[in-house]
């Protein structure tokens, strides 16, 4: 397996994972806001690749807010993860939470952070066998003003 950064050249395979995990999400618009990761200082995304397939990413940012249950800012923060169904629990995930925490480090962060639906459990437990500590669970709310 092959980690890359995105660029140019992988950015089309970024998107078709991206639309994968995020599928209400349209092509055009992610596209659009991903290009700009690219040249991004405080944003990565990183590909792993098995022979010519990409078969998962990761994407970090750098948020400099508050982010529930950290002590330090700015702190790494994993917006997205996602391995193909068919290369999931063979240690994918985790090679990238590997890199990601060496970006994190090469930046000088002290922490770094996620967050899943309340209801995935195999997310929460994947977080838990790599090394996040569950901080907090909320309910949001909404309501419309008509």
């Amino acid at each position: 397996m092959e980690i890359e950064v995105v660029s140019a050249k992988n950015l089309p395979a970024l998107i078709g994972l991206v639309l994968e995990l995020w599928t209400e999400c349209s092509y055009e618009e992610e596209l659009e806001n991903y290009q700009s990761i690219i040249d991004s200082s405080d944003e990565i995304c990183f590909l792993a690749k098995v022979q010519e397939q990409h078969i998962a990413f990761i994407h970090l940012t750098t948020r400099n807010d508050y982010v529930a249950g950290t002590a330090s800012s700015p702190v790494a923060y994993i917006e997205g993860v996602y391995v193909k169904p068919n290369f999931q629990k063979r240690g994918v995930a985790k090679a990238l939470i590997t890199v990601a925490e060496n970006w994190a480090k090469q930046k000088g962060l002290k922490q770094i952070a996620s967050d899943t639906e309340i209801t995935n459990l195999s997310s929460i437990d994947f977080h838990k066998k790599v090394g996040f500590s569950e901080v907090e669970r909320i309910v949001c709310f909404v309501k419309d003003l008509s």
